[in-house]
């Protein structure tokens, strides 16, 4: 190998190790040294796929990265790891993406698809309107509000039903009332479009999985952001409790209520949280759209395929973004409804989203009996350019050099401050 190829190889793998979430440090005199990639990160998530060119990537091209990124400047540490395959912090009003983590893994965006239903249905179906339930409605699969076939509803409670508690019969029913279900599945993928949110396929309005239906965590941040502009929508994902009417006393002939809850755990244990809305099935895993406003200031936080339920983790992103989120540089942005008029160029092969390493074929300890043959195993070694990359295409290389920038950057910052302390 020439001095001059060692030269151009020695800033490519140091653009990798930034690309897998390795943090370059450096000072004045001293070399730059990768940070090795988490443990929690390579042995209990599966391994996103790439799926979109990052110079077509929505968002900026290093939303395209499957790793976590970042631009801080010297003093500021790393956000707090999730355990999440997918996340996208962000400033909502500035729209700046203070950090992310695979922002375009296509996943199952579980209840926080009812985000969207709601956004959709809000302006369609009036929150003094009227709808009468159906035993169709009722009977849908997973988590009810309880709904009773025959008895009306107003919207108000059927939109609290659907974002406190994350009831399927009242996405139903909200999208009967809203033209019926196909149109209203097609009123989502709209709507989603619109916002530049095109890994979002909406197949089902109550989330539950469906064949073909995905969405990711940049465009959980852009629904989520739209939504927060609705006063309605606003008022549904703040409440923590209310009545909701039941059935008819046969005695009394007087409707009963009951009280529901809201779901959101974080709106409990965490000042100033404004919403927005949980999900969760065995295929998703944990799925979140959170907002917190403090100070001024309101950041957002979207997960997809997490494994921790605790508010904590969340907690502890929300205290790194208040006291480091304006200084921390845009790693991409959220688009402006309407500014994306294509979706972006698709990376071959991008289905499945979620694979296992060739080190994980066994499932590891403590996994579910039988999941191995159809759910990606958990990695079980730190990921090489090899498996971020797949084949070495011009788009990924160009995304790698733009690293070795910022990479380069980082450092002479880190000189220039050392020689003027």
């Amino acid at each position: 190998m020439t001095a001059s190829s060692r030269a151009l190889l020695a800033p490519l793998v140091v653009s990798v190790a930034l690309s897998l979430g390795a943090a370059v440090t450096g000072s004045a005199g001293a070399a730059t040294t990768p940070k090795p990639t988490p443990t929690v990160t390579t042995k209990t998530l599966p391994v996103p796929r790439a799926t979109v060119e990052p110079l077509s990537s929505i968002g900026g091209p290093e939303l395209a990265s499957m790793a976590v990124v970042t631009e801080l400047p010297a003093g500021v540490p790393a956000p707090p790891e999730l355990k999440d395959v997918a996340w996208v912090l962000a400033d909502l009003d500035s729209g700046k993406v203070v950090a992310a983590k695979a922002a375009h893994a296509r996943l199952l965006p579980a209840s926080t698809l009812k985000t969207l239903t709601a956004l959709t249905l809000i302006p369609k179906v009036p929150a003094t309107r009227t709808v009468v339930a159906t035993q169709q409605d009722a009977n849908a699969d997973g988590t009810r509000v309880g709904i009773v076939p025959g008895l009306p509803y107003t919207g108000r409670q059927l939109f609290q039903g659907l974002l406190m508690s994350s009831g399927n019969d009242a996405a139903y029913a909200l999208a009967e009332a809203g033209g019926g279900r196909e149109a209203t599945l097609a009123a989502m993928n709209e709507h989603a479009a619109y916002l530049g949110a095109h890994d979002t396929v909406a197949k089902d309005p109550s989330g539950l999985d469906a064949p073909g239906q995905t969405s990711s965590a940049y465009d959980l941040a852009l629904i989520g952001r739209a939504a927060l502009e609705l006063k309605d929508f606003r008022s549904y994902v703040t409440t923590k409790e209310v009545d909701f009417p039941g059935r008819v006393d046969p005695k009394t002939k007087k409707r009963t209520t009951y009280k529901i809850q809201n779901h959101n755990k974080l709106l409990y244990n965490y000042e100033g949280t404004i919403g927005i809305k949980n999900g969760y099935t065995e295929k998703a895993n944990r799925t979140f759209i959170s907002a917190v406003t403090r100070g001024g200031r309101t950041y957002l936080l979207s997960e997809m395929y997490g494994l921790d339920s605790s508010w904590r983790p969340q907690a502890a992103m929300y205290d790194w973004a208040f006291a480091y989120g304006d200084r921390a540089g845009a790693v991409g942005e959220l688009v402006a409804p309407g500014t994306v008029a294509a979706p972006p160029r698709p990376l071959p092969s991008t289905s499945p989203t979620l694979q296992p390493t060739a080190a994980a074929a066994a499932p590891a300890a403590g996994a579910a009996a039988g999941a191995a043959s159809r759910e990606p195993g958990p990695s079980a070694r730190p990921r090489t350019w090899r498996d971020t990359a797949g084949l070495a295409s011009s788009t990924v290389v160009l995304l790698a050099l733009t690293l070795v920038v910022r990479a380069r950057r980082r450092v002479v910052r880190a000189r220039s401050a050392a020689r003027h302390r």
